[in-house]
């Protein structure tokens, strides 16, 4: 049998978890895992909700619409845009991973350039896909290189994964627009942004007017749902979203009915907006309480948060990975997600503070 080879790797957070499981079971220990990157100071309870779904309708048991149903993107095009897209704008995804993989493959780029410090699976997903990439050092770098990256993508993820950090808004809009109007595309990756805020906030109705934009959306984060898939992708090109339905069609013939009509009714829903609010709320309020600890321990590597905040769910501390197992501390090596800093970077790691701040204490108080 001959196998076309993809040259990507397994993600290096699969091989901690399994070093980790590991001397557990030798040394009869439990271990914190913050290696891993789900919310998990709560759950969110979704009793209210599964109780008004019809598991025998139709809806539920037939092939959804490949776009995505059309409760659910009227629904996205309410809570995100505050109904100022379309619906033929919004196509819905197996989560973020899925959404970007599908927009990797739909875009004819000279290359897509992702930040210093940057999430694995980008690279991965790129490499998979035969997609040559490039890095950035921060937004003034971008904007020294326009007429080099005219024909490129770039990805901005903010709060940024790995770190953490919280750049303001009226600087993402600035670098956005001017990216933009130089005809480089910009994909908006941000699944950590909606944890802290809802349909309030205004940042993606500001983009409606960006030629070059995409959006890349998930709930895995914001609504704590991972385990759904469950996502979607955003752009007024019509080009684009034409050919993304083509790929979305022969790629997964409809995304999963019951996590569709679950997401609808939790956006929908008065019941849905107390359960998002009440998750919102506690695991929000478990984050800061963690960042705060860690910075009062004198753990969080404030270097990395000069101009912007650490708001989690991810933070850097200025323990290396090493040094936290020691302490039976799950984590990933800051080292695992830049390419230029890789020394730098091996004397940091990355933790997941999203889990409850009673649990999170005791294992960081052995510092």
């Amino acid at each position: 049998m001959q196998i076309r080879k993809s040259g990507a790797k397994y993600s290096a957070i699969v091989g901690i978890g399994e070093r980790i499981r590991k001397q557990s079971v030798e040394t009869g220990e439990e271990y914190l895992l913050l290696n891993r990157g789900v919310n998990a100071v709560c759950n969110i309870n979704l009793d209210s909700i599964v109780e008004d779904l019809d598991f025998n309708s139709n809806a539920m048991q037939v092939y959804p619409p490949s776009q995505g149903r059309q409760e659910l993107r009227v629904a996205i095009n309410q809570h995100y845009f505050n109904n100022k897209s379309t619906l033929s704008n919004i196509s819905v995804s197996g989560g973020g991973m899925s959404a970007l993989d599908l927009t990797f493959q739909t875009l004819n780029v000279d290359r897509i350039l992702l930040p210093e410090y940057y999430w694995g699976s980008y690279f991965q997903v790129m490499t998979i896909r035969e997609i040559e990439s490039g890095t950035y050092t921060h937004f003034d770098n971008l904007l020294d290189r326009l007429p080099e990256i005219k024909n490129s993508a770039v990805i901005i993820c903010d709060p940024n994964n790995p770190i953490g950090n919280k750049v303001e808004d009226d600087e993402l809009f600035k670098i956005i627009q001017v990216l933009n109007d130089n005809g480089t595309t910009v994909i908006i990756d941000c699944p950590y942004r909606r944890i802290f805020c809802d349909s309030e906030d205004l940042f993606y109705q500001n983009l409606l007017d960006f030629e070059n934009v995409i959006i890349v959306e998930s709930f895995s984060k914001s609504i704590g749902l991972s385990g759904q898939r469950l996502g979607f992708i955003h752009s007024i090109n019509t080009e684009f979203n034409t050919e993304l339905g083509i790929r979305l069609m022969y790629a997964t013939n409809g995304i999963n009915a019951f996590s569709q009509i679950l997401v609808a009714n939790l956006l929908n829903s008065g019941q849905g907006e107390v359960c998002r609010k009440q998750f919102k709320e506690i695991t929000v309020e478990g984050i800061k309480e963690n960042i705060n600890f860690l910075e009062e321990k004198g753990l969080l590597a404030s270097e990395f948060y000069t101009n912007s905040k650490a708001i989690g769910i991810f933070v850097i501390v200025n323990k290396s990975e090493d040094e936290l197992l020691e302490k039976r501390i799950g984590s990933v090596s800051l080292s695992y997600f830049t390419k230029t800093q890789k020394d730098k970077a091996a004397k940091y790691a990355r933790i997941c503070v999203s889990v409850p701040p009673e649990e999170f204490k005791t294992y960081f108080d052995k510092f």
